[in-house]
């Protein structure tokens, strides 16, 4: 089972009770900070947005890469399942390509074109979510490997944000890691890639749980029942 970070825990890890009483936030979960969407996002919406990456359509080629199942949750502050709203995920393919005329234009010849490159899910009602992509890997500017993704409900973004690969090297050397000044925010957003037990071809598994800081009007969007 997977648990759900809250701010005493990580204020204990990292030793600061002298300055903040954990009781004041209580068990109330950590929100997932929110990040930049980048230029990338596709300014073409593909024809096949499913949650599996890895094929495109019809076709029976896979696409290059570590195949990665990613799973989590999409919660409030308070726990509860946030179900049927969108996450959408967007990452360069195993080339450093994106799905995007700006960057798959100039490299088309490059581009692995058996990687659908964006996807959606809508959580299910206990605010689960299922993709199956590719680790990510670093892109030219961004030497830490990343997975962009959005949370949405009908045409409204409830967060926008990034995830990065715990314990890579590039995320020293990465600008937007580096923006992350806060110490839980940035475990906030480092993903564990383990892998799949048993697997013959190498598969990966991440679990990422997404925590929305929900306003008032949007919490009774969301019944908990």
């Amino acid at each position: 089972m997977h648990g759900s970070p809250n701010r005493r825990h990580f204020l204990g890890a990292l030793g600061a009770s002298a300055l903040v009483t954990p009781a004041v936030f209580a068990e109330q979960l950590l929100r997932t900070p929110a990040l930049t969407e980048g230029p990338f996002y596709p300014d073409k919406i593909p024809l096949d947005t499913d949650n599996d990456l890895i094929v495109v359509g019809k076709n029976t080629t896979q696409a290059v890469g570590e195949i990665t199942h990613l799973t989590g949750r999409v919660t409030d502050v308070n726990g509860a399942p946030v179900k049927n709203v969108l996450v959408e995920i967007w990452q360069c393919d195993a080339n450093a390509v994106y799905l995007h005329s700006a960057d798959s234009g100039p490299k088309a010849k490059q581009q692995d074109k058996n990687f659908q490159g964006f996807g959606r899910c809508t959580t299910t009602d206990k605010g689960e979510y299922r993709f199956r992509t590719i680790k990510p890997v670093p892109y030219p500017g961004r030497p830490a490997p990343h997975i962009h993704f959005k949370v949405k409900r009908g045409n409204r973004d409830l967060l926008t944000s990034q995830f990065m690969v715990r314990g890579h090297a590039g995320n020293a050397r990465d600008g937007v890691f580096a923006g992350v000044r806060d110490l839980i925010d940035r475990e906030l957003i480092l993903a564990d890639f383990k892998p799949v037990k048993d697997s013959k071809i190498g598969e990966l598994q991440v679990y990422f749980e997404i925590v929305l800081g929900l306003t008032p009007d949007e919490k009774d969007m969301n019944p908990k029942r």
